[in-house]
């Protein structure tokens, strides 16, 4: 389009580098919550019963895992058609950031304590927190023309929104069930892992744009 990259001097592509050392970041410390214990005169069935133990913890390592992988191409999709940077995109993508650098903090709650309401909530919320940020950083893009592909019609802004959408409302769903169902935790814990193959499966921002943008689609987001 020869519009501009660049605001204030900041160019789309030092936004992209920060955001993906930040994603690198958070998804290598996600792991620290599994450690391994000192166990005194370790036997076979000690170690088995302490692996086993973990069942929550490496689950809900899973899901932030495969949930940030999917945030990190959807965005690395959208922002592939971003023809120039505003002020109001880069702090949407900081507020973005802030959510993304709480994963390691909810995922090891939730995983040492996945049958509690507060943990429920505050993981639940994060996710919410994410989800809602990248629905605010898309709107923005479309609303002031920040994008290198011709005008989006109202059809494909109702599926992209869907899609951006549908996470948040499950988690919502999850949370509201763990404070108000006898047991709603674990139901929770359950629409958690439905989310996460509703990320990696249904979820297709990434393909809508390169359509758009008349590209065959190289990823799925």
């Amino acid at each position: 389009m020869g519009a501009p990259t660049t605001t204030l001097g900041l160019g789309k592509g030092r936004l992209e580098s920060l955001i993906d050392g930040i994603f690198a970041t958070v998804m290598t410390v996600l792991i620290l919550s599994l450690s391994i214990p000192t166990i005194v005169n370790a036997t076979s069935a000690a170690v088995t019963s302490y692996v086993l133990g973990l069942g929550p913890t490496i689950l809900s390592y899973v899901m932030s895992f495969m949930i940030l992988a999917v945030f990190w191409v959807r965005h690395h999709n959208i922002f592939h058609f971003v023809a120039r940077v505003d002020n109001t995109l880069i702090w949407l993508n900081m507020l973005f950031l802030l959510s993304i650098g709480f994963v390691p903090f909810s995922t090891e709650l939730i995983g040492r304590f996945w049958n509690t309401e507060v943990s429920t909530v505050i993981y639940g919320g994060n996710m919410i927190w994410s989800g809602l940020c990248m629905e605010a950083i898309w709107l923005h893009l479309v609303r002031k023309n920040l994008l290198s592909v011709p005008s989006i019609d109202e059809t494909v802004m109702a599926r992209v929104n869907r899609r951006l959408l549908g996470g948040p409302a499950l988690y919502l769903v999850a949370i509201v069930i763990s404070l108000t169902v006898p047991g709603g935790t674990e139901i929770a814990f359950g629409i958690y892992i439905v989310t996460l193959v509703y990320y990696v499966v249904v979820s297709s921002v990434g393909r809508i744009m390169w359509r758009i943008g008349g590209t065959p689609s190289p990823q799925r987001a």
